[in-house]
C-alpha cells in the first residue's frame, strides 16, 4: 500500500527523533569518557603514576645505629661492628624452595640454617626481608653478588651487629643483645616497626634492655627499583634514621675488671661506690659470663654450662642477691638505741657468752663471752650479747626506720635486671605478710643481722656511703648520656646526730686498725688511706644445742653450700672518705678471712686508681699480694676483645 505524504512526514520526524536520541546518547558516552580520560590523565596523574611506581619501587626500613656504652674514662664497653648477611623476600624470590636450592650451591649453609629460615619467612608477611644467614665472610657475600641474576629475592648486605669487648667482666651490668622474639613483641608495648624485623636486635638484660628505646634509635627508609624478578636494579634515595644515644656509664672498666679477677674461683658480689657523687664504680658478680655468647646464638653445651654451674654465673649477686647480713647490721641496731636514746656510748653490757630471751639461749661468737663491754668495743670485736640487750630496748619498728635511713630495704631505681629490694622487717610486715605476731626473739635475731633481715652488695655498699658522709648518698650507674650529665648522687644530711655517727666512724676504724679489731688482717699501712669496715658473719644453717655440746663444726669441714656467708663493708680513707665498698662472699666461711681481704684489695685498687704499692700492704702480707698481682695482671691481659673469661 502506497504511503501519503502525511505518512511520509510522520515517519520522518520519527527516524530523525530516533537518530537524534542515538547521537545524544553517543555524545553523551564519548563526553563521559573524555571527561574520565581528562581526570585520569590530569587530575589522578599523581596517583596513578604512584600505583604504577609500586610495581617497580619497593620502600625498605634502615635500621638505625645503636647507641653506644662506655665506662667512664671513655671506654667502650659496648660497640657495633660490621656484619654481612644474605637476606630474601619471599615476594620477590618467587619459587622459594628453587631460589634457596641455588644458593646453597653458591654460599655452603647447613640444613638447620635453611629449615629455620623457611619457618621464620612463614610467620612474616611476604615482603619482610627476612635473614637467612650472617657473619658471613666477604667471599660469600662476593659469590652472592656474582650469582645475583640466578638469585631473584636474595640479597646480600651489609649490617651492624652488637660486640663486648670486655665480656664476662660487665656482663652483668652492660647486659646483653639478642633478636627480637614473639615473646618480647607480647609483653612490651611497643609500635616500632623495627620490631617486625626479623633478627632485629634488643635489649634483653641490663642496661642494654633497660635503656632499650634509648640506644634503638628510630629507623631511616630507603627506596629502591626492582625489575620484573624483583631484582634490585639501583637505589633511587634513602633518609638516614636517627642513631640511639650513646651512653656513658660512672663505671671504671679497670676497677671492674680487677673486682672480677680478684674475686675469680668464689661466687660473690662486690660495689664500689663513689662518695662524692654516687657513682658505682664497680659493680662486679663473681662469676660472670660472656654476653657475646647470647648475642651470637647461644650453643646448647654454653648455655648448660651456665644453668648447671652451682656458682649462678647468671645471677647478678652484686644487685639481685639478697643476704642476712650478718654483723655489718650492728651499725643499724646501734645508731637507733643512740638516736633513741635507750643507751648511751659509754654504758656497758655484761656478756656471759650468751643471752637468754623468753627461754631460749642466743650465743655470742665468742664462747667465753666478752665480759662488761661498750658500744666502741662491742663493734670493734663485734660482741653479739650487746646487741641483743640494746635491741629490745629500741625496738624493732625504731631498727627497721634506721635501717631505712642507711639504704637498707630500697629498691634503686638503677637500669640494671632484677634489682633487689632486701627486707628490714618490723611488726607491721610479719602481720600483713606472715600473718603473725612479732616476738621478742625476732628482734634479737635483726639486731646482729639474721632472722628475716636481708640485703644486697649494692645496699651493705649505699649504707656504708651513708655512715661514711652523714648524706643520703644514692648510687648512680649513668653518668651522662649524649654527652649531657645526669643528676648526681650525693643528696641532704642524714637525720642523724653527728656525734653517734662519728663515734660509729670511730668505731669502725678500730675494727680494722685496732688489734683486736676483728677485721685486723684487712689492714691498709700507707699512710693516709687508712680503712674503716666491719666484718659480717651470716649463718645459713642452724647450730642445734648438741652440735654446741660436741664443738661447732668448722666451716671448711662442712659441704660448700652449708658454709656461712662471708660479708665485709668498708669506706677509705678515714679522714678524708672517697670510696666505700661492700663484698659478700656466698659460703666464704668468716667475714674476716673471706671477704675483707678481697674488699682491701680493691678499696686500695679504687683509691691508688690501678694497682697499688707493696708498701700500702703490712709487710707480712707482700709476698703474697705480689704474687697475686701477677695472676691478676696475667688474667686481666688475656681478656680478648669480645672474648673475655667468665
Amino acid at each position: 500500500m502506497k504511503k501519503g505524504p502525511k505518512d511520509i512526514e510522520l515517519s520522518s520526524r520519527t527516524v530523525s527523533r530516533r537518530a537524534l536520541i542515538v547521537g545524544a546518547a553517543q555524545l553523551a558516552i564519548a563526553g563521559g569518557l573524555g571527561w574520565r580520560l581528562q581526570s585520569m590523565q590530569v587530575e589522578q596523574a599523581d596517583q596513578f603514576r604512584l600505583l604504577a611506581e609500586e610495581n617497580r619501587i619497593n620502600i625498605r626500613l634502615l635500621p638505625p645505629a645503636r647507641g653506644l656504652i662506655f665506662d667512664r674514662n671513655g671506654i667502650p664497653l659496648a660497640e657495633n661492628e660490621q656484619n654481612y648477611r644474605v637476606v630474601i623476600v619471599r615476594e620477590e624470590a618467587g619459587d622459594v624452595d628453587e631460589v634457596l636450592n641455588r644458593l646453597v650451591q653458591v654460599v655452603p649453609l647447613a640444613p638447620e640454617v635453611i629449615a629455620r629460615a623457611k619457618e621464620e619467612m612463614l610467620r612474616r608477611s611476604p615482603f619482610v626481608p627476612v635473614i637467612i644467614a650472617d657473619r658471613l665472610s666477604w667471599q660469600d657475600v662476593a659469590a652472592i653478588n656474582v650469582n645475583a641474576p640466578a638469585l631473584p629475592g636474595i640479597t646480600a648486605e651489609v649490617g651492624l651487629s652488637r660486640l663486648y669487648p670486655y665480656g664476662a667482666d660487665v656482663g652483668h651490668v652492660v647486659g646483653y643483645v639478642g633478636p627480637v622474639s614473639d615473646y618480647d613483641l607480647s609483653r612490651i608495648d611497643d609500635k616500632d616497626p623495627l620490631l617486625q624485623i626479623p633478627k632485629f636486635q634488643i635489649g634483653k638484660t641490663g642496661v642494654e634492655n633497660k635503656l632499650e628505646s634509648m640506644l634503638r634509635g628510630s629507623a631511616g627508609t630507603k627506596r629502591i627499583e626492582v625489575n620484573a624478578l624483583g631484582r634490585v636494579m639501583r637505589e633511587l634515595d634513602r633518609q638516614e634514621g636517627e642513631p640511639g644515644k650513646d651512653v656513658q656509664l660512672g663505671l671504671d672498666e679497670r676497677l671492674q675488671s680487677y673486682a672480677q679477677a680478684r674475686m675469680d674461683g668464689e661466687s660473690a658480689g662486690a660495689v664500689v661506690i663513689d662518695l662524692e657523687t654516687g657513682d658505682l664504680r664497680a659493680v662486679a658478680s663473681a662469676p660472670s659470663f660472656d654476653p657475646n655468647l647470647f648475642v651470637r646464638g647461644i650453643s646448647v653445651k654454653d648455655w648448660t654450662d651456665l644453668n648447671e654451674n652451682k656458682y649462678r654465673p647468671l645471677a647478678a649477686k652484686a644487685v639481685q642477691g639478697t643476704y642476712p647480713p650478718g654483723s655489718t647490721f650492728k651499725m643499724v641496731t646501734a645508731l637507733a638505741a643512740l638516736e633513741a636514746g635507750v643507751i648511751g656510748p659509754e654504758e656497758t653490757v655484761y656478756c656471759p657468752g650468751y643471752t637468754t630471751v623468753s627461754g631460749t639461749r642466743f650465743h655470742c661468737w665468742k664462747s667465753g663471752g666478752h665480759g662488761n663491754i661498750n658500744f666502741h668495743e662491742s663493734l670493734k670485736q663485734s660482741c653479739d650479747c650487746y646487741y641483743y640487750e640494746i635491741c629490745q630496748r629500741v625496738g624493732i619498728d625504731k631498727m627497721a626506720e634506721m635501717a631505712r635511713i642507711l639504704g637498707l630495704s630500697t629498691r634503686y631505681d638503677l637500669p640494671l635486671s632484677a634489682v633487689a629490694e632486701g627486707l628490714a622487717p618490723d611488726k607491721a610486715w610479719k602481720r600483713d605478710v606472715r600473718g603473725e605476731t612479732w616476738r621478742v626473739g625476732d628482734t634479737v635475731n635483726a639486731s646482729i643481722g639474721q632472722g628475716y633481715v636481708l640485703a644486697s652488695p649494692m645496699q651493705l655498699a649505699v649504707m656504708t656511703a651513708r655512715i661514711a658522709t652523714g648524706r643520703y648518698v644514692t648510687p648512680r650507674l649513668i653518668k651522662s648520656i649524649n654527652g649531657v650529665e645526669q643528676p648526681t648522687g650525693l643528696g641532704d644530711v642524714l637525720p642523724i646526730n653527728e656525734n653517734w655517727l662519728r663515734r660509729t666512724r670511730q668505731s669502725m676504724e678500730a675494727v680494722v686498725n685496732h688489734p683486736r679489731g676483728t677485721a685486723r688482717r684487712a689492714l691498709i699501712v700507707a699512710a693516709g688511706m687508712e680503712m674503716a669496715g666491719k666484718t659480717g658473719t651470716s649463718q645459713v644453717r642452724r647450730i642445734t644445742a648438741e652440735e654446741r655440746a660436741r664443738g661447732v663444726t668448722r666451716n671448711e669441714d662442712l659441704p660448700w653450700e652449708r658454709r656461712d656467708h662471708a660479708l665485709f663493708v668498708s669506706y677509705a680513707p678515714v679522714e678524708n672518705p672517697r670510696y666505700a665498698v661492700a663484698v659478700v662472699v656466698e659460703h666464704g666461711g668468716g667475714g674476716s678471712t673471706a671477704a675483707a681481704p678481697i674488699a682491701r684489695d680493691i678499696m686500695l685498687q679504687a683509691l691508688y686508681d690501678g694497682t697499688p704499692p707493696l708498701d700500702a700492704y703490712p709487710s707480712a702480707d707482700r709476698n703474697r699480694i705480689e704474687e697475686q698481682q701477677k695472676r691478676i695482671a696475667e688474667r686481666i691481659s688475656k681478656i680478648n676483645r669480645g672474648s673475655a673469661p667468665a
